[in-house]
């Protein structure tokens, strides 16, 4: 039944819905807050390579190690926004600009 409905969905939230159930359930919200955590070790990841430094450049910069830079970039920590600003207004001389829905 779930394949079938799987199969049936015509959006990708659909999709999320019946895999994670519906916004707001603990399932999705736990989902959401992974795929938010991703976006930002992504575009953590590409400002750096854009910025031709390596993640032992960015860790001396903002008095850091590379070990932490690294696990931020595989979204195996959670980052504190203060520190999401000093890696790139800091590290990589890019500005932030935080947005709430």
């Amino acid at each position: 039944m779930k394949k079938e409905a799987m199969r049936n969905a015509k959006t990708f939230d659909e999709l999320l819905d019946l895999k994670y159930g519906k916004v707001g359930s603990s399932v999705r919200d736990e989902y959401e807050a992974k795929a938010n955590y991703f976006v930002i070790s992504e575009m953590l990841k590409e400002a750096r390579k854009d910025a031709h430094i390596t993640q032992e450049q960015l860790a001396d910069k903002i008095g850091t190690k590379k070990s932490y830079i690294s696990r931020l970039e595989n979204g195996k920590v959670d980052i504190q926004l203060s520190t999401l600003y000093k890696i790139f207004e800091t590290g990589l001389g890019r500005k932030i600009q935080l947005t709430i829905l």
